[in-house]
């Protein structure tokens, strides 16, 4: 029984994953013992479960249905193991986290340090990518997100600054080059430093001031897909290739130090912070439990909604 409970949690984090690789890597295991577990259990029911490919791993019809059955059932028996935690002095196991690049770089660095020192017995695992995730399909126990992107079934609670903004700025050899631009329409006749969602979308810039909102497409020499590759544009900025515009909070170390400068200060579009979102179902993992205790129990933490 062990063992073929092993099999099917393999089978199903081979789906999440969608592929043996990138399950290995997640759940610190070899490709090919995963491969032959998914081998030994579709030996066992009698059925392929798992279509096969050079560049592909997907679930055949029986393989969908049996995967869509296994996520409850295994996640009752997670809380049924996890339920021992409570006999414990501490909490112990692992918290999968999927957030922002830019959650990861600043709001979490504040926040994880202090977090794994109060639960020496949790492991953290965090996965930085912007795009919407189904997170409870894809294997997380909780996400980071904005307002606007949360599913309504979901518990938000916030998390970090609870206003946030996009900031414009430039090196002083860029302006004194090539002048500041004074209103946000200047940006046209600037070379801008941009990012690109992993869709393909390149979002556009937005600036507000007194009721008025302003949305341009500029033109520049780089393009990044947003996560770490925007450092690169940063470094862009501050050697004098274009204007930047990202969150305050990852600009703010190079306008202190005078190596980029505010550009269109007025014009910063504010709003709210972002909130740590879980299914909002009676039983919480003890990981998930004590880090929305945690982030509650912070300067400025709320109930959540």
């Amino acid at each position: 029984m062990a063992t073929e409970l092993d099999d099917l949690a393999t089978f199903a984090a081979v789906v999440r994953a969608g592929g043996f690789r990138d399950a290995a890597r997640a759940g610190n295991a070899s490709a090919s013992g995963l491969s032959e577990a998914v081998r030994r259990l579709e030996t066992r029911l009698g059925v392929r479960l798992l279509n096969r490919t050079t560049r592909s791993v997907t679930p055949t019809e029986a393989g969908a249905r049996l995967f869509e059955r296994l996520g409850p059932a295994l996640g009752e028996v997670e809380a049924a193991v996890d339920v021992v935690n409570a006999f414990r002095d501490r909490p112990a196991g692992t918290l999968k986290l999927n957030v922002p690049a830019n959650v990861s770089r600043t709001v979490l660095r504040s926040i994880v340090v202090l977090f794994l020192q109060a639960y020496p017995d949790i492991r953290l695992e965090v996965t930085a990518e912007d795009g919407f995730v189904d997170v409870l399909a894809a294997g997380f126990d909780a996400g980071i997100r904005y307002d606007e992107r949360l599913e309504q079934d979901m518990i938000a609670v916030p998390i970090g600054p609870r206003t946030q903004c996009i900031a414009t700025g430039a090196s002083p050899a860029y302006l004194a080059a090539h002048g500041w631009p004074e209103h946000p329409r200047d940006l046209l006749d600037h070379a801008c430093l941009r990012g690109r969602f992993s869709s393909g979308r390149t979002p556009i810039w937005e600036f507000e001031r007194d009721d008025e909102i302003i949305r341009i497409e500029p033109n520049g020499p780089l393009l990044v897909q947003p996560g770490a590759a925007f450092d690169l544009a940063v470094d862009a900025a501050v050697n004098g290739l274009g204007i930047i515009h990202l969150f305050e909070d990852w600009l703010k170390p190079h306008f202190d130090s005078g190596a980029l400068v505010p550009v269109l200060e007025p014009w910063w579009q504010r709003f709210s912070g972002p909130f740590l979102y879980y299914a909002g179902r009676r039983y919480l993992p003890a990981p998930l439990r004590a880090f929305v205790d945690f982030i509650k129990s912070q300067p400025g933490g709320s109930p959540g909604r």
